[in-house]
């Protein structure tokens, strides 16, 4: 794999760090500001928002110049958003911050996707873009865990100020490691957009919104699941999610390997799995070895979904894929904040702590429902392309050369 892949790499691991690492200060925060913690939490739903809004924007505005260019630009921008926060002297200033580094967000990984996919021989794309995303995996096993010890032992701004720091290094790797391509011909506004046309481009999107969302649902309040169902001590929640991250790991490697090579059946797969490991959720959640194992294998069949969901969109708009790319990213958030909403309607209705991960279940079935529908829709096109040319494989043959 080319050297570029590790420069897109460790600038998803910045921005992996900076997404999650709030999670972790929070309380540090909203003691630093005299606000209370539901305030706070506006850190973390202002950048979600932040990512919808900016990745279709952003894309947008990046189809004058090149998309190196346009990748040290969002780095830089990323920079700039956590060394504000770093220097915050309000809250305000530090949720503004936040913003600005959320709208390099999405950006990033949907121009980071169709460069990586660039950068490789078709039947390894899916692979290529895996190993971009393996930075925001490696994030919540090293990232977050370190930036989380870093800001409760050296303060908050420390955490934010060497987030600044990994988006520097994100920086110098895209400027000297990924090739100049030049402004793609084909990139306007008007063709980026016409990728929406395809129904198949929505479809995928809102797979991505339940499938990823499922995962959410649990993983939002799986700090009382853990504490108050299963047993585990406060502290032991870090390590969790340590499992956690490295079950993302994992199955994002295992995705794009595998959808090189069967991306409908890997995504169905993987859906399927999702959906029955989060309905077993609800049981294993009363037992600490088992909920650890399951918590495991959540992070890895959820991940395992990425890189084919990411790889389908950029085929099916292949003739315009950038935009459609990034907003299948902010689609992945949107369907975070989506699922977040619903597990807290069930867990407020009286349903208990682990009432979260059936509302999951349903959304990951609904996903791979739609996969289903994807994969016959997509079928039926080509059937009927091939009645409309009216073409075989036999008739489409060479005909051999008289002399």
């Amino acid at each position: 794999m080319p050297l570029a892949l590790l420069a897109l790499a460790i600038g998803a691991f910045g921005i992996g760090t900076t997404e999650f690492v709030i999670m972790g200060v929070l309380p540090e925060v909203a003691g630093d500001f005299g606000v209370s913690i539901p305030t706070a939490g506006l850190l973390v739903s202002g950048y979600a928002l932040g990512v919808v809004l900016g990745a279709p924007l952003l894309t947008v505005l990046g189809t004058r110049v090149s998309r190196k260019k346009m990748l040290m630009f969002l780095m830089g921008l990323f920079v700039v958003g956590n060394t504000l926060s770093a220097l915050a002297p309000s809250f305000g200033v530090l949720l503004a911050g936040r913003i600005v580094a959320s709208l390099a967000h999405g950006a990033f990984f949907g121009i980071g996707s169709v460069v990586a996919a660039g950068l490789v021989a078709p039947e390894k794309k899916a692979s290529a873009i895996s190993l971009m995303f393996t930075g925001l995996t490696v994030a919540n096993v090293v990232g977050v865990p370190l930036g989380t010890y870093i800001g409760q032992a050296a303060g908050w701004r420390v955490t934010f100020a060497a987030v600044a720091v990994l988006g520097i290094a994100g920086l110098l790797g895209v400027a000297r490691l990924v090739p100049e391509t030049g402004r793609p011909e084909s990139a306007t506004v008007r063709t980026e957009f016409a990728a929406f046309r395809n129904a198949q481009v929505w479809i995928a999107m809102a797979m991505t919104v339940l499938g990823f969302g499922g995962v959410f649902a649990a993983v939002t309040y799986i700090t009382p699941m853990m504490t108050e169902v299963a047993g585990y001590s406060a502290g032991a929640v870090t390590w969790l999610l340590v499992l956690f991250g490295a079950g993302m790991f994992l199955g994002n490697l295992v995705g794009g390997r595998f959808a090189d090579r069967a991306l409908m059946p890997m995504l169905f797969t993987a859906l399927g799995a999702l959906s029955l490991t989060l309905l077993v959720f609800t049981a294993t959640a009363h037992d600490k070895v088992l909920a650890a194992i399951t918590l495991t294998l959540v992070g890895a069949l959820g991940f395992a979904t990425v890189p084919p969901l990411q790889k389908w969109v950029l085929d099916q708009a292949s003739a315009a894929p950038t935009l459609a790319s990034a907003a299948n990213i902010g689609a992945f958030n949107l369907g975070n904040a989506l699922a977040a909403w619903l597990g807290g309607v069930v867990i407020s209705a009286g349903f208990g702590y682990t009432s979260p991960n059936w509302v999951g279940a349903l959304l990951t079935g609904s996903a791979l429902l739609l996969s289903l529908l994807a994969a016959y829709l997509d079928r039926r096109s080509r059937s009927t392309a091939r009645v409309v040319t009216g073409s075989t494989p036999a008739e489409s043959a060479p005909v051999p050369a008289r002399h």
